[in-house]
């Protein structure tokens, strides 16, 4: 749908012929099968049952669907029922759990296509303010500060690298990323979150380099190791707070 519309706007933009396009949202059309256009039904859409039931493949054509499909439904079903535990019934658990959504559909278009849409975080980074407001998870100078210095802090480090190699080292959705975290949780929050996902990211792109699945050169979204450093503050702030200053 995103590149759907950056693509009529591109092509407004350069005057170029836009024709009529077939609507397409969320409800309009059906979900298919990607490979046999066989339209999915809802007792095949059913999460990870489906799945299980049908065997990992599409009714139709029997060709293997992607685990990757579960795998997101069963995390964020996992995820919400942990966060519903931790802040029982309260607005803040309704609150973090579209935070916890929010970042985990963000992970995955970073995964995917190396992009963190507008359309998500700056919505995300408001509502944080807004919820703040309200003192739900920080004080809301907290808030407005996290913003801030969350967007201004990866901005500065990327301006530092590409004064040295001449390259740019991340994307400006990650800077934007960072803001609405810092705008959700309060600014004593970024040190964590940057060290936590530079962390698990070192971790795993050296992995995979050193056994070949990513080349030296291909460039890896930083965007998914963000929004888990924001989750793990989310849940465990505290702890994460008393573990750094051991340190």
């Amino acid at each position: 749908m995103l590149e759907r519309g950056w693509k009529s706007e591109c092509q407004q933009l350069l005057e170029l012929d836009n024709p009529t396009t077939t609507k397409f949202n969320l409800v309009t059309p059906r979900s298919q099968c990607p490979s046999c256009k066989h339209i999915i039904s809802s007792l095949e859409n059913v999460p990870v049952v489906s799945y299980l039931i049908q065997k990992g493949k599409c009714r139709h054509c029997g060709i293997s669907i992607s685990a990757q499909y579960p795998l997101v439904e069963l995390f964020t079903a996992a995820l919400t029922g942990f966060i519903a535990f931790k802040f029982g019934f309260s607005w803040q658990a309704l609150f973090a759990m579209i935070l916890a959504w929010s970042l985990v559909t963000l992970a995955m278009i970073d995964f995917k296509t190396t992009l963190l849409p507008d359309n998500i975080t700056l919505p995300m980074l408001w509502l944080g303010i807004i919820t703040n407001y309200f003192n739900l998870f920080c004080s809301l100078e907290d808030s407005v500060l996290g913003a801030i210095f969350g967007y201004l802090s990866l901005w500065l480090v990327f301006q530092t690298f590409k004064l040295i190699t001449g390259k740019e080292g991340m994307g400006y959705g990650d800077f934007k990323l960072l803001a609405l975290l810092g705008a959700w949780l309060g600014w004593q929050y970024l040190i964590a979150i940057i060290l936590i996902s530079s962390v698990v990211g070192s971790v795993i792109g050296i992995t995979l380099i050193v056994t070949k699945v990513l080349g030296r050169d291909v460039p890896t979204p930083f965007g998914p190791y963000l929004a888990l450093g924001g989750i793990i503050c989310l849940l465990w702030g505290p702890e994460v707070k008393s573990i750094l200053g051991a340190f």
